[in-house]
């Protein structure tokens, strides 16, 4: 079962051998099921998209048909994460953890969108795990959907278009970038987590700051 999940891993995070095997068609449905279903949590979309461009600029793929039905896919399935929260409400958060599923993901985009409101349904768009778990939440928490609908719309053309007419400017600039497209990846990888890694940092050092600033009890006595 562990050889089958890690199989089923490397396949899933070889989005050059994705894109060779499934073209267009498997970048979108990807796409759609990351944005629309919990399950999507670990698909590699901000990379997936990233190479896509970059196969384009090499005329691997088509871009106009690769770009549109990309934000396509990319919008309708945020609108089934939202009603999903919409409809499953606060039973969401009562939910048990499993292999498709985890509260303590709902918990981040939960507070991610405490924090910056409906400006969260585009910010996450850029944000792995949190662009899955956002629009239930969103959902959940009785956003309006008419301000849903435009926050989503807007957030869905720019990250895929950025992402995609990125790739694509990069493959035409550099010269044979597209047999060099694992340093790409993992430059990619690197970014799109690194908004996470410091809000850890962040949040550590204001706990640090906290405890430091409190009094021990020891010195409160003499």
């Amino acid at each position: 079962m562990l050889e089958t999940l890690q199989s089923l891993l490397h396949t899933l995070y070889d989005v050059e051998g994705l894109i060779r095997w499934g073209g267009t068609l498997l970048v979108c449905t990807i796409v759609f099921i990351e944005t629309g279903f919990f399950v999507g949590f670990f698909l590699p979309g901000d990379s997936l998209l990233v190479t896509a461009g970059v196969f384009a600029a090499a005329d691997k793929l088509h871009l106009w048909w690769l770009l549109f039905p990309a934000m396509i896919c990319a919008i309708v399935g945020d609108q089934i994460g939202y009603w999903i929260g919409r409809t499953a409400g606060q039973a969401l958060y009562r939910r048990e953890d499993s292999f498709f599923f985890r509260r303590s993901h709902l918990l981040r985009a939960h507070d991610f969108y405490e924090k910056y409101g409906g400006k969260t349904v585009i910010l996450a768009r850029f944000m792995p795990i949190i662009r899955t778990f956002c629009p239930p939440v969103a959902g959940a928490a009785g956003m309006p959907y008419a301000r849903y609908l435009v926050y989503d719309f807007f957030g869905g053309i720019f990250w895929t278009g950025s992402m995609i007419l990125g790739g694509y400017l990069l493959g035409r600039s550099v010269p044979n970038i597209s047999q060099r497209i694992h340093y790409v990846i993992a430059v990619v990888i690197l970014l799109s987590i690194l908004p996470a890694i410091i809000g850890v940092l962040r949040a550590r050092r204001a706990g640090a700051a906290k405890s430091s600033a409190t009094p021990h009890p020891a010195s409160e006595g003499k």
